[in-house]
């Protein structure tokens, strides 16, 4: 399963997405903290939430990609919008 845009879902959403793999299944989720868009999530988005909770686990993994693979424009409106509300 691939859940994209994950940091828009609040932490019980994704919690229960997550309750609802079947064996042999995997997941991925794609998370950008620059495009929170969900105002209700905040910093506290589920996806922040599940790494921490799942770090050092051996059925889970994380990775932090550092290029962008979107196109210039939208590379520069999260450039511009990380200048006006840093992540934190």
């Amino acid at each position: 399963m691939i859940v994209d845009e994950a940091q828009s879902l609040e932490r019980n959403v994704l919690l229960t997405v997550l309750s609802r793999l079947g064996a042999g299944s995997r997941v991925v989720l794609t998370h950008d903290v620059a495009q929170r868009d969900n105002l209700r999530v905040g910093r506290h988005d589920g996806v922040v939430a599940v790494i921490e909770k799942l770090k050092g686990h051996p059925l889970f993994a994380h990775i932090t990609l550092v290029r962008s693979e979107r196109s210039p424009i939208a590379a520069l409106v999260t450039e511009m919008l990380e200048e006006i509300a840093p992540p934190r």
